[in-house]
């Protein structure tokens, strides 16, 4: 791990400090949801699962964001894009807090994820493509965080500001990445060293993709369980800790505190295991230890355990995760890397965006909140495994290489 942060460029360090802070900041926006579902139904005169189809149309419209932005990024330079990409998703998540009505709060979070969609392929290859490759396992896990500590500072708002402000005032944080992102891209951030200005390759990108239609295939089909395993974990969890087990604002925000830390530490974790041991091995294991967490997590009798579990899952999970960003940028074939991992990524998301209201039905037919947690974490583990112990893998590709 040492090795691997050694002997970097300035040029390299703020290319990942950029693409790690645009993904962390878009997470804040997207989390701070999830906190407050209850308290936008009872805004708007409805039920939470009426509320949980926002989380659902907005992980829905991440592919085309993905595919638009990505398309840009590969036409005009990462850089420039990744700047109005963090302008888009800042502003749409701004304006939620000045939805009337619950129609214009469902549109407004659509956008929303159009703008969200773009930032983690285009900022995933910007850091790939700018650093060594026995630096990548450990900038995957890195770049990885960067979506539990957007949950672990949107949990840290919602247990500082939530009582002063309200729902509406905790999303008027979404203009920060705007303010404070965009110039330090400006200013420090140089275009990757992969892309030629000169001869953009996106008007390939269809004609790469068809040419690998079953490598396609099989991304979005691994991202789809990616994306119920990380979504089944973490966005029903809050309400599960404040219906079920009636914890209030503070208690809820020092458990999904804790439990993100325990995110940063898998990413970190697991991401540096995988330059040693493999990207599909490590993911593997982290995705059967997960298993072994499901219990505590769902079904403890005492705040302690449940804490712990929340802990011990998510740092599996998202340990799982966090090579998802190396993987995806190896496997791409080069001349779409600034579109195809984002996509298929996204692509996942979208079949799996059904994950937060297919929960809350569960837990509103059954009765049971555990049930409706347990069987998505199950479910999406064990699809997990299968996928990877038949799949590609292609450790420390040469990301400069011709298509």
């Amino acid at each position: 791990m040492i090795e691997a942060l050694k002997g970097w460029t300035a040029s390299q360090k703020h290319a990942v400090a950029a693409s790690y802070l645009g993904w962390t900041l878009d997470a804040l926006d997207f989390f701070l949801l999830v906190f407050v579902l209850k308290d936008v139904a009872a805004e708007f005169n409805t039920n939470i699962g009426g509320v949980a189809l926002a989380v659902t149309l907005t992980l829905a419209a991440r592919p085309l964001g993905a595919f638009l932005f990505g398309r840009l990024a590969d036409a005009y330079g990462r850089r420039p894009i990744l700047m109005i990409n963090i302008a888009v998703y800042s502003l749409l998540s701004f304006s939620t807090a000045f939805a009337p009505n619950l129609t214009v709060f469902l549109l407004v979070r659509t956008a929303f994820g159009i703008g969200m969609g773009g930032v983690w392929g285009i900022g995933s290859s910007l850091a790939m493509e700018s650093i060594r490759p026995e630096s990548r396992g450990i900038v995957s896990g890195l770049l990885q965080s960067g979506y539990a500590t957007g949950y672990l500072l949107a949990s840290i708002v919602f247990g500082l500001f939530y009582v002063h402000v309200g729902w509406r005032g905790m999303f008027m944080v979404g203009l920060l990445p705007a303010l404070l992102l965009i110039p330090y891209v400006r200013a420090k951030v140089p275009e990757s060293p992969v892309f030629d200005r000169a001869h953009p390759r996106a008007s390939s990108t269809f004609a790469i993709l068809r040419r690998h239609w079953k490598l396609t295939l099989y991304a979005i089909l691994l991202m789809t369980a990616m994306n119920f395993f990380s979504h089944g974990t973490q966005d029903f969890y809050p309400t599960f800790l404040q219906e079920k087990h009636r914890l209030g604002p503070a208690v809820v925000s020092g458990i999904a505190i804790a439990y993100n830390i325990g995110a940063v530490i898998g990413s970190f974790l697991f991401g540096s295991l995988s330059q040693r041991f493999g990207r599909r091995r490590t993911m593997i294991a982290a995705a059967l230890l997960a298993l072994s967490t499901v219990w505590l997590w769902a079904y403890s009798p005492t705040l302690g355990l449940l804490a712990l579990g929340a802990f011990l899952i998510n740092l599996f999970v998202q340990g799982c995760w966090s090579i998802i960003p190396v993987h995806l940028n190896e496997l791409s074939p080069a001349g779409a890397r600034g579109t195809f991992p984002g996509t298929v990524y996204q692509l996942g998301n979208l079949v799996a965006s059904s994950n937060l209201t297919l929960q809350a039905w569960i837990a509103e037919r059954t009765g049971s909140y555990s049930l409706a947690l347990a069987s998505v974490a199950i479910a999406a583990s064990l699809a997990i495994t299968l996928f990877l112990l038949g799949g590609p893998e292609a450790h420390n590709v040469e990301m400069r290489a011709a298509e």
